[in-house]
């Protein structure tokens, strides 16, 4: 008997569903019909999207999209880094860093590469000249040799294509969407049905078996994905799987957002998100060319709706009342299983964290990815559901752990939103990262000792989410230092008269990439006018 998948409907569009169904189409090589229902009159959150740099090898490239062809589609611009802005320093938020002690109040974590040195990663003799006082550097300017090229907008491509540097993108939601949209009909011949979800049947096992629409379709299937967003219509309403709240580890759970012009000729287009502190909760600047997308995510419980609104439009001289203001609410959390029964939920449906490191479109990836390497057939072996969902948990809560260490072992006490965060309980799990991290040991070692990349999340390995470089751009950033270097470097004499030259290396490196590499905004407009 023929056991297999034959229709998978998916309710939502929107980039996660859009991202799903065009996925799946290529995936299973048109063996399957898949359906995309999208109800027209329900409206798209996001102004801008920052990701990170797995989407190009997980989504475009799987789907046969060079970024020639796609960016220009997106408004899409390159990401390097995430910039936090006066995460260390009292005070109200500002677009741009304060200065204290002769520097700018400011760190990045960065997509580039942390060099090692006789098999140890960089930053571990850092801080063993730091801890002497041999150096004051800061460990993304003293180890990563990116930083000064973010400083000063460059690009991370040359003009002839090649890549100086691991980079993410920034882009339009609306747009990446209407781009997938065009892309899955069009090519993988996906069925777009506009219409509203009215009602869900099922067979005698709580199978999902049809769903039905306000104009009278029945659209059946054998699999059905719920990217409806945070409504959960399939998964948390039809299924009535609960949904787990993290609030008592991430307090933020609302935003308001917006599109600002921006000129970009005279000002540039930085590569790199913006994360400005706030008196309760932080503002991300996404750069693109003529505009940015902004919003300021904060905790319903330290700032009225109409407060948070008046500081995010004085942070941009916007005028609260004719700013075209999306005011959003979210939860924080996941659903206690992603995968029940016979509906997948992918994207908010499934999960959420506060955007701070730029998960949300990482988790819709990761999703489908894990979703066509479990894919079952019409038995839906429950072994492939345990699986998936446990690898989505580890992934969820990993991350949630990771965000949560950002509030947490920030100095600010100025406010009560950030004196709350300090009296919140961090997860076992992080508690022994920091423990590790603390005693001077490398945290979650990358796959490769040598020129690793600083931002585990490229990879799909959940039990690796975040590595070393990820807890030193972040940790050390924030003031927080190991209380010893690595033990073992006591032992290596020779390292350590030698490592000078290592750190040599990396500020010629920067100098060069300065030097060379074109400004941000000038690759962009070579690239859109393709």
């Amino acid at each position: 008997m023929d056991h297999r998948i034959r229709k998978v409907v998916v309710l939502g569009g929107g980039t996660a569903g859009w991202m799903t169904a065009a996925y799946l189409g290529k995936a299973l090589h048109g063996t399957v019909s898949v359906t995309v229902l999208e109800a027209p009159t329900i409206p798209k959150i996001g102004v801008g999207e920052a990701t990170v740099p797995n989407l190009q090898k997980l989504l475009f490239d799987f789907l046969g999209l060079p970024e020639e062809e796609w960016m220009p589609e997106c408004n899409a611009s390159f990401k390097m880094a995430v910039k936090f802005v006066n995460w260390r320093t009292p005070g109200e938020g500002e677009p741009t860093a304060r200065w204290v002690d002769g520097r700018p109040d400011h760190f990045y974590h960065s997509f580039g590469t942390l060099p090692s040195h006789d098999g140890i990663p960089l930053s571990h003799y850092w801080v063993h000249d730091r801890l002497r006082g041999r150096t004051d550097d800061p460990f993304d300017y003293a180890c990563l040799r990116e930083t000064p090229a973010m400083d000063a907008k460059r690009a991370p491509r040359w003009f002839d294509g090649n890549r100086a540097m691991p980079y993410a993108w920034h882009f339009d939601a609306h747009l990446v969407a209407d781009f997938l949209r065009r892309f899955a009909t069009a090519r993988q011949g996906v069925e777009h049905v506009q219409d509203e979800l009215v009602d869900v049947e099922f067979d005698e096992r709580g199978f999902i078996t049809a769903l039905r629409t306000r104009q009278g379709r029945r659209l059946d299937g054998d699999l059905f994905v719920d990217c409806s967003g945070f409504r959960g219509l399939l998964i948390n309403q039809a299924m009535g799987e609960p949904f787990v709240d993290m609030s008592d580890h991430l307090l933020c759970d609302s935003a308001v957002a917006a599109a600002v012009p921006q000129d970009s000729a005279r000002e540039g287009v930085e590569p790199y998100t913006s994360a400005i502190a706030m008196k309760s909760g932080w503002t991300w600047r996404i750069p693109m060319l003529g505009r940015f997308g902004t919003g300021y995510v904060y905790s319903s419980r330290f700032a009225e709706p109409d407060e948070a609104v008046r500081d995010f439009c004085a942070l941009w001289g916007l005028d609260p009342e004719t700013a075209r203001l999306n005011r959003i609410r979210f939860r924080v959390g996941r659903n206690r299983r992603a995968w029940v029964r016979n509906c997948v939920g992918i994207g908010l449906s499934s999960c959420f964290l506060e955007p701070l490191e730029s998960t949300g479109i990482y988790f819709i990836t990761a999703a489908i990815h894990r979703l066509v390497t479990h894919f079952p057939d019409r038995r839906f072996d429950q072994a492939l559901i345990d699986r998936f969902n446990h690898e989505i948990e580890t992934m969820f809560d990993d991350t949630r752990d990771f965000i949560q260490a950002h509030f947490y072992f920030s100095p600010r006490v100025d406010t009560p939103f950030w004196k709350a965060n300090k009296e919140l309980r961090l997860a076992e799990g992080i508690q022994e990262k920091v423990a590790m991290y603390r005693a001077g040991m490398v945290v979650n070692p990358p796959a490769s000792d040598d020129e690793s990349t600083v931002y585990g999340s490229v990879d799909l390995d959940f039990r690796k989410v975040w590595t070393n470089g990820n807890y030193y751009c972040v940790l050390a950033g924030l003031g927080v230092l190991p209380d010893r270097p690595l033990p073992l470097l006591l032992h290596r004499p020779r390292s350590l008269d030698s490592v000078e030259s290592r750190f040599s290396t990396v500020r010629d490196r920067q100098r060069e990439l300065v030097a060379t590499l074109p400004s941000n905004y000038d690759y962009l407009r070579r690239l859109h006018a393709k």
